[in-house]
């Protein structure tokens, strides 16, 4: 087993030491009640099998494995409720392997996978002044889900897509108990496309790179042997390299669906590059259940650079937009070049506890938080300007606190939280989660992003003094069961006030007169023996369309049948299905790396059919899917955003492969 594993290792590292690599999101949002709410295998029978039990020796003894192999997150050590995850070894969403697929299509991007993206539906605001540059951010691992491994035995992950057309994703786990109390371990993660349509650069070729990213995790995490001490530290690293077109230019003769790939792209050489760079640590120390100390320290980089070296041609005026694609030029005629660097400090200092009465416990937190960061912003340096740049630095002091009340029953709980960040922002939310109801209401009160605030370009300008932005958000959601149904209806009401938004221009722009959003969505479910139907429906109604836009209707489903072929091939098989309603949706613009509006073009109603066949032989699950399969149907073809055209109909192949010793 150790000659494979060295083999299997050598294999990764001949694979990464191409141009830079990438990362997918490792967890899967599922359907409501999907694989995440039933222990057992996939599906509900004999496709579980005994794949997830542990490896068995010739003595027959029990020795490693899932059950051997657990991981927990941050937040539940921090709320005092550890909880240690089983690694999933379902067949239900294995065949989920790009970022739209796990978010339930709720982003969307440029049609390509490693493009940028942009959540479909309405999002809060963080407190505290932000970047606002993250149309990259979620191929990144975030903090709150970075996994912290208890393991007693090396740990081996191995995951390979082919996508099709170019599209390629592998993530390698590796973690290993160092001591039995002190595990370490790393991920990393490589994804690229190529290009679909037109040229980059000076030929057009079908197998041109249009995307590579990577990422780099590494975490340990010990406790002491009486358990009062706690450690977890990472650092991550995200590299994400992207060529940047804007869209699609089309005659009348490539608007059919014949020659929708065959125009040229508005951008003929320009590109960006985003580097991510993250030290984290926290660490606690329990004098007491009721009384402990906690301390987060995070060294945070992140720098966004857009290089367009043919804007010359580029200021020429389209067709489609009715002008050129920047809106205007202030210095350099030739090319434009910008760089944006953040960087920051944060620390935060805390107490916490946890009272229990009986079966119920009460759990309480508070803390001081400080932020100091600085962002420099470069463009055209060299180029017929002395100084082209400008510098921002502020400190920031935040208070806060958490309440937590967990009730007998095990499954109910109420938790409020408040962070107030002194003489400007604040959050305010309270949450109750049952068995039958989760609802809840949240106040945010968010400064404007250091993007929307002030930015200096060749093509871009603007100095502004917005408003905090004010978000109300009132939610629930019931969980019924009727007979072989589960179905789970659920409302979202928003009022927005002081609202921040890019217009026609690219140019960041606020409402003052406040304005509401009204969701109402249905999940639902039923499974009869190896028959199952899932999946959710949402409706929208923005009471300003012209400024915020949300496709009416919004829905996915899933049907799926398990078998069991040969004594030993578990099979799931099915289709997938996401429909969007037609709606005037934002145009990217790559140097700010924004959406914005745009009233040229409406996309027209999306209807996306995949089928998939996921597979599983003792270790080893497999899947094919066809992305697309219903393209050309009734002479159709889908744009994913704005002059962007939806991935063509492509067959996906993938591997995950889990060892334990």
């Amino acid at each position: 087993m150790n000659r494979l594993r060295l083999l299997l290792l050598f294999m990764v590292f001949l694979l990464l030491a191409g141009p830079a690599s990438a990362q997918i999101p490792s967890r899967l949002p599922q359907f409501p009640g999907g694989s995440g709410s039933r222990p057992g295998g996939a599906g509900s029978g004999s496709t579980g099998g005994n794949a997830g039990g542990a490896i068995i020796d010739d003595t027959t003894r029990m020795i490693y494995g899932p059950r051997t192999t657990r991981y927990f997150l941050e937040s539940d050590v921090l709320n005092n409720r550890r909880k240690l995850f089983t690694l999933d070894t379902l067949l239900e969403g294995i065949h989920q392997y790009n970022y739209l697929d796990r978010s339930n299509n709720q982003f969307t991007d440029l049609g390509n996978l490693g493009t940028a993206l942009r959540p479909i539906f309405y999002e809060t605001p963080a407190i505290g002044r932000q970047t606002g540059f993250n149309a990259y951010a979620p191929y990144g691992i975030a903090t709150q889900n970075v996994r912290y491994f208890d393991t007693r035995s090396p740990y081996t992950n191995m995951y390979l897509v082919l996508g099709g057309r170019g599209q390629n994703i592998l993530n390698f786990d590796f973690t290993q108990n160092i001591a039995p109390r002190w595990n370490v371990g790393f991920n990393i993660q490589r994804m690229t496309s190529d290009l679909q349509f037109g040229e980059n650069g000076t030929t057009a070729t079908a197998n041109q790179r249009l995307v590579e990213n990577w990422n780099f995790v590494a975490h340990t995490n010990y406790s002491s042997k009486n358990k009062k001490y706690t450690l977890l530290f990472h650092y991550n690293n995200l590299n994400h390299r992207s060529g940047d077109q804007g869209g699609i230019v089309l005659t009348k003769s490539d608007s059919a669906t014949s020659n929708r790939f065959q125009g040229t792209p508005f951008l003929r050489q320009a590109n960006s590059k985003e580097i991510h760079n993250d030290l984290h640590l926290y660490h606690q120390y329990v004098l007491d259940t009721a009384f402990q100390v906690y301390h987060t320290l995070d060294f945070r980089g992140q720098s966004y650079r857009y290089n367009d070296l043919n804007l010359t041609q580029n200021l020429d005026t389209i067709a489609e937009l009715g002008r050129p694609f920047y809106p205007q030029v202030y210095f350099d005629s030739l090319e434009t070049r910008q760089t944006t660097r953040f960087r920051l400090f944060e620390n935060q200092f805390g107490l916490k506890g946890q009272f229990s009465t009986g079966r119920s416990a009460f759990n309480y937190r508070a803390w001081l938080r400080q932020r100091i960061y600085g962002l420099t912003n470069q463009f055209n340096i060299g180029r017929f300007l002395p100084d082209s740049s400008y510098r921002t630095r502020r400190f920031e002091n935040f208070v806060g606190g958490w309440l937590g009340y967990y009730f007998p029953d095990s499954l109910t709980r109420a938790t409020a939280e408040l962070e107030y960040l002194i003489g400007r922002d604040l959050r305010l939310q309270g949450r109750l989660e049952s068995r039958f109801l989760t609802a809840g209401y949240e106040s945010v009160f968010a400064s404007p992003t250091l993007l929307q605030e002030r930015f200096i370009s060749n093509n871009l300008q603007w100095d502004n003094d917005f408003k905090l932005r004010g978000t109300q958000h009132a939610y629930g959601l019931l969980n019924l069961r009727l007979g072989g149904f589960r179905l789970q209806p659920g409302l979202d009401y928003y009022l927005l006030s002081n609202y921040i938004y890019f217009d026609e221009k690219a140019v960041p722009r606020q409402e003052t007169d406040a304005f509401s959003i009204l969701r109402t969505g249905l999940g639902w479910e039923f499974r009869s023996g190896k028959f199952s139907l899932l999946g959710q429906t949402y409706y929208t109604i923005v009471s300003r369309e012209n400024i915020l836009r949300i496709p009416d209707l919004f829905a996915n489903a899933r049907i799926e049948y398990e078998l069991l072929l040969f004594k030993k091939l578990y099979v799931l098989a099915g289709i997938e299905v996401h429909y969007r309603s037609s709606y005037k949706a934002d145009m990217y613009m790559p140097l700010t790396q924004q959406f914005h509006l745009q009233n040229n073009t409406t996309l027209d109603r999306y209807l996306m059919a995949a089928p998939f066949a996921n597979f599983r032989i003792n270790r080893v699950r497999l899947f094919v899917k066809m992305t697309n399969a219903n393209q050309d149907l009734f002479g159709r073809i889908y744009d994913a955003s704005p002059y962007f055209p939806a991935m063509r109909r492509s067959l996906s192949f993938g591997v995950h492969w889990l060892l334990f010793d």
